[in-house]
């Protein structure tokens, strides 16, 4: 009987972390977006991660690849941002510098999660205008690094913060 309730109590305890949700992405405002126009942001080297099944004897596989500063310009580009191919003086007090950085992973059931932190800050100052950390989990670790971009950028970006 006690291997049963130790049986039930582990299958259960192990569904409900698998079906955790994310954690809400952790927003730091100290300035607002709206005066800048222009973003410079630093190259980022291309993820390329993969998964793969064995059916009915063959090995099926497929990769993705993500390049990070890439994701992050295309958002802010739709937000309507232009992106400086390098820092420029006289357009400084207009510019946003974006770091990124991974910045930690979490157990999450079957799988993890990856954590981002994206910065905003100024380019004339050099003071930090905002900041998020925020955590993705998809298929593969490019899908992880993509969805915790979209994250943390929305919770960034919305009109309601």
């Amino acid at each position: 009987m006690k291997t049963i309730k130790f049986l039930a109590i582990l299958i259960s305890s192990f569904g409900l972390s698998s079906c955790a949700p994310l954690k809400p992405p952790v927003i730091i405002k100290n300035g607002t977006v709206e005066n800048y126009k222009y973003i410079f942001i630093s190259s980022t080297n291309s993820l390329t991660s993969g998964s793969g099944a064995t059916y009915g004897g063959q090995y099926y596989s497929s990769s993705k690849s993500v390049n990070p500063s890439d994701v992050i310009t295309g958002i802010l580009s739709k937000e309507g941002y232009i992106r400086l191919p390098e820092l420029k003086p006289e357009l400084a007090d207009e510019t946003i510098i974006v770091n990124y950085g991974e910045s930690g992973r979490r157990n999450r059931g079957l799988g993890y999660t990856i954590e981002v932190t994206i910065q905003l800050v100024s380019a004339k100052s050099h003071a930090l205008i905002c900041s998020c950390t925020a955590e993705g989990q998809g298929e593969t670790e490019a899908d992880d690094i993509r969805k915790a971009i979209t994250r943390c950028l929305s919770g960034l970006l919305s009109k309601g913060n």
